[in-house]
């Protein structure tokens, strides 16, 4: 079955950077778009970004575009977000998931917090 394990979260300063990374298995990971969402404290799911099965195109949030960088390693399986100049803001659980925004499976999600 669909496998999504998201790792490299944790606690940064504000103007900090993180690399999250998707390890994807039970899939044909290289036909698939894949996305990141998340979700902050008490509110809904925020669409963060997206990559197409090739990696030629990418789509980002308005709130992370200048600031996020998706990308995907198809041999290796692994969807990553590399995350530059974090905000407090941004402090939520991040979720890899198959598909775009009506993604159709996802991750158990990885926690983000940007606090000093």
């Amino acid at each position: 079955q669909v496998q999504l394990v998201e790792s490299g979260g944790g606690m940064v300063q504000p103007g900090g950077s993180l690399r999250l990374s998707c390890a994807a298995s039970g899939f044909t990971f290289s036909t698939v778009t894949m996305s990141w969402v998340r979700q902050a404290q008490g509110k809904g799911l925020e669409w963060v970004s997206t990559i197409t099965s090739s990696g030629l195109y990418t789509y980002y949030a308005d709130s992370v575009r200048g600031r996020f960088t998706i990308s995907r390693h198809n041999a290796k399986k692994t969807l990553y977000l590399q995350m530059n100049r974090l905000k407090p803001e941004d402090t939520a659980v991040y979720y890899c998931a198959q598909g775009g925004s009506d993604y159709i499976a996802r991750g158990q999600g990885i926690q983000v917090t940007v606090s000093s």
